[in-house]
């Protein structure tokens, strides 16, 4: 019986290649690192920026629902006083009985809304 043996050679690197690699893996972390905590501010940022531009938003959507409400309201202001103005002059007559027909159209639709 013949016995063979086989010799392994393991050829291990020398250790500062190890280090080498380390420090290069640690350059790595540290510039993502960098850039992880850069992202984060600048998430911050628009966050906060976001936040300034919904209220700006907000604040001008309620100053659009006043101007609205206003303009609504001075239409009706001056549809009364084109009707005052025509019950002083004659020939205005025609408009003041058309505000009169609509106010009692619209006396009638909320009295018929009541009832039913």
């Amino acid at each position: 019986m013949v016995i063979e043996s086989k010799i392994v050679f393991l050829y291990v690197k020398p250790l500062n290649f190890w280090f080498k690699i380390m420090k290069e893996l640690s350059i790595l972390v540290t510039g993502i690192e960098y850039k992880i905590k850069k992202l984060i501010n600048k998430n911050n940022q628009k966050e906060a920026e976001k936040t300034i531009l919904k209220n700006e938003n907000n604040n001008l959507n309620k100053i659009i629902d006043q101007q609205t409400k206003q303009i609504k309201e001075l239409k009706e202001k001056f549809r009364n006083l084109k009707i005052a103005k025509s019950l002083n002059h004659n020939n205005g007559s025609v408009d003041a009985k058309n505000r009169i027909n609509e106010l009692v159209r619209e006396i009638d639709r909320c009295i018929e809304f009541i009832n039913n």
